[in-house]
């Protein structure tokens, strides 16, 4: 049985990273785009990762440009935007697909383990977030509407488990 732990990605650096690092922490990966209108959310994803990092939380920001192309920038850019603009110290990865058949891997096995509205599998918008916890596997999927503060109650649950 899969879990987050099987899975690499790219930081916005390039540099591999193999989230089996990650073991034990519980994770809150987002697809992310720098010109939507839940941009702003980055902020939040900002403040739990300052809240509760040192807790155990690991904040992984994915951009994604497949809806309404709102992450067209290059890899620097995005990294230079969220960081100028909301202070971004969580870890941003390299901009990826999370749908169709160039999507990510991870983004694959995410909306598999936590469908989404009626069981879709698809990612239908920026700011998508998961929540994993310290065993690997997805406890739960939020949609874009839902706001990195209201994330906290199910965060400090994970953290406690």
């Amino acid at each position: 049985m899969p879990t987050v732990y099987d899975f690499e990605a790219l930081q916005i650096t390039g540099k591999p990273v193999a989230l089996s690092g990650f073991k034990g922490k519980v994770m809150l990966i987002v697809n992310t785009a720098s010109a939507c209108g839940f941009t702003p959310q980055f902020a939040g994803l900002e403040t739990l990762h300052q809240t509760y990092a040192d807790k155990g939380l690991v904040v992984l920001g994915f951009p994604c440009n497949q809806f309404g192309a709102q992450d067209s920038g290059e890899n620097s850019e995005i990294a230079e935007f969220c960081q100028i603009n909301y202070g971004v110290s969580f870890s941003m990865m390299a901009k990826i697909d999370v749908n169709g058949a160039q999507a990510h891997p991870l983004y694959q096995w995410l909306a598999k383990e936590a469908p989404g509205l009626l069981g879709s599998k698809s990612i239908k918008w920026n700011f998508t977030k998961f929540l994993v916890g310290k065993d690997g596997s997805v406890l739960k999927r939020y949609a874009p509407t839902d706001t990195p503060a209201s994330l906290a109650e199910d965060i400090e649950a994970a953290l406690a488990a």
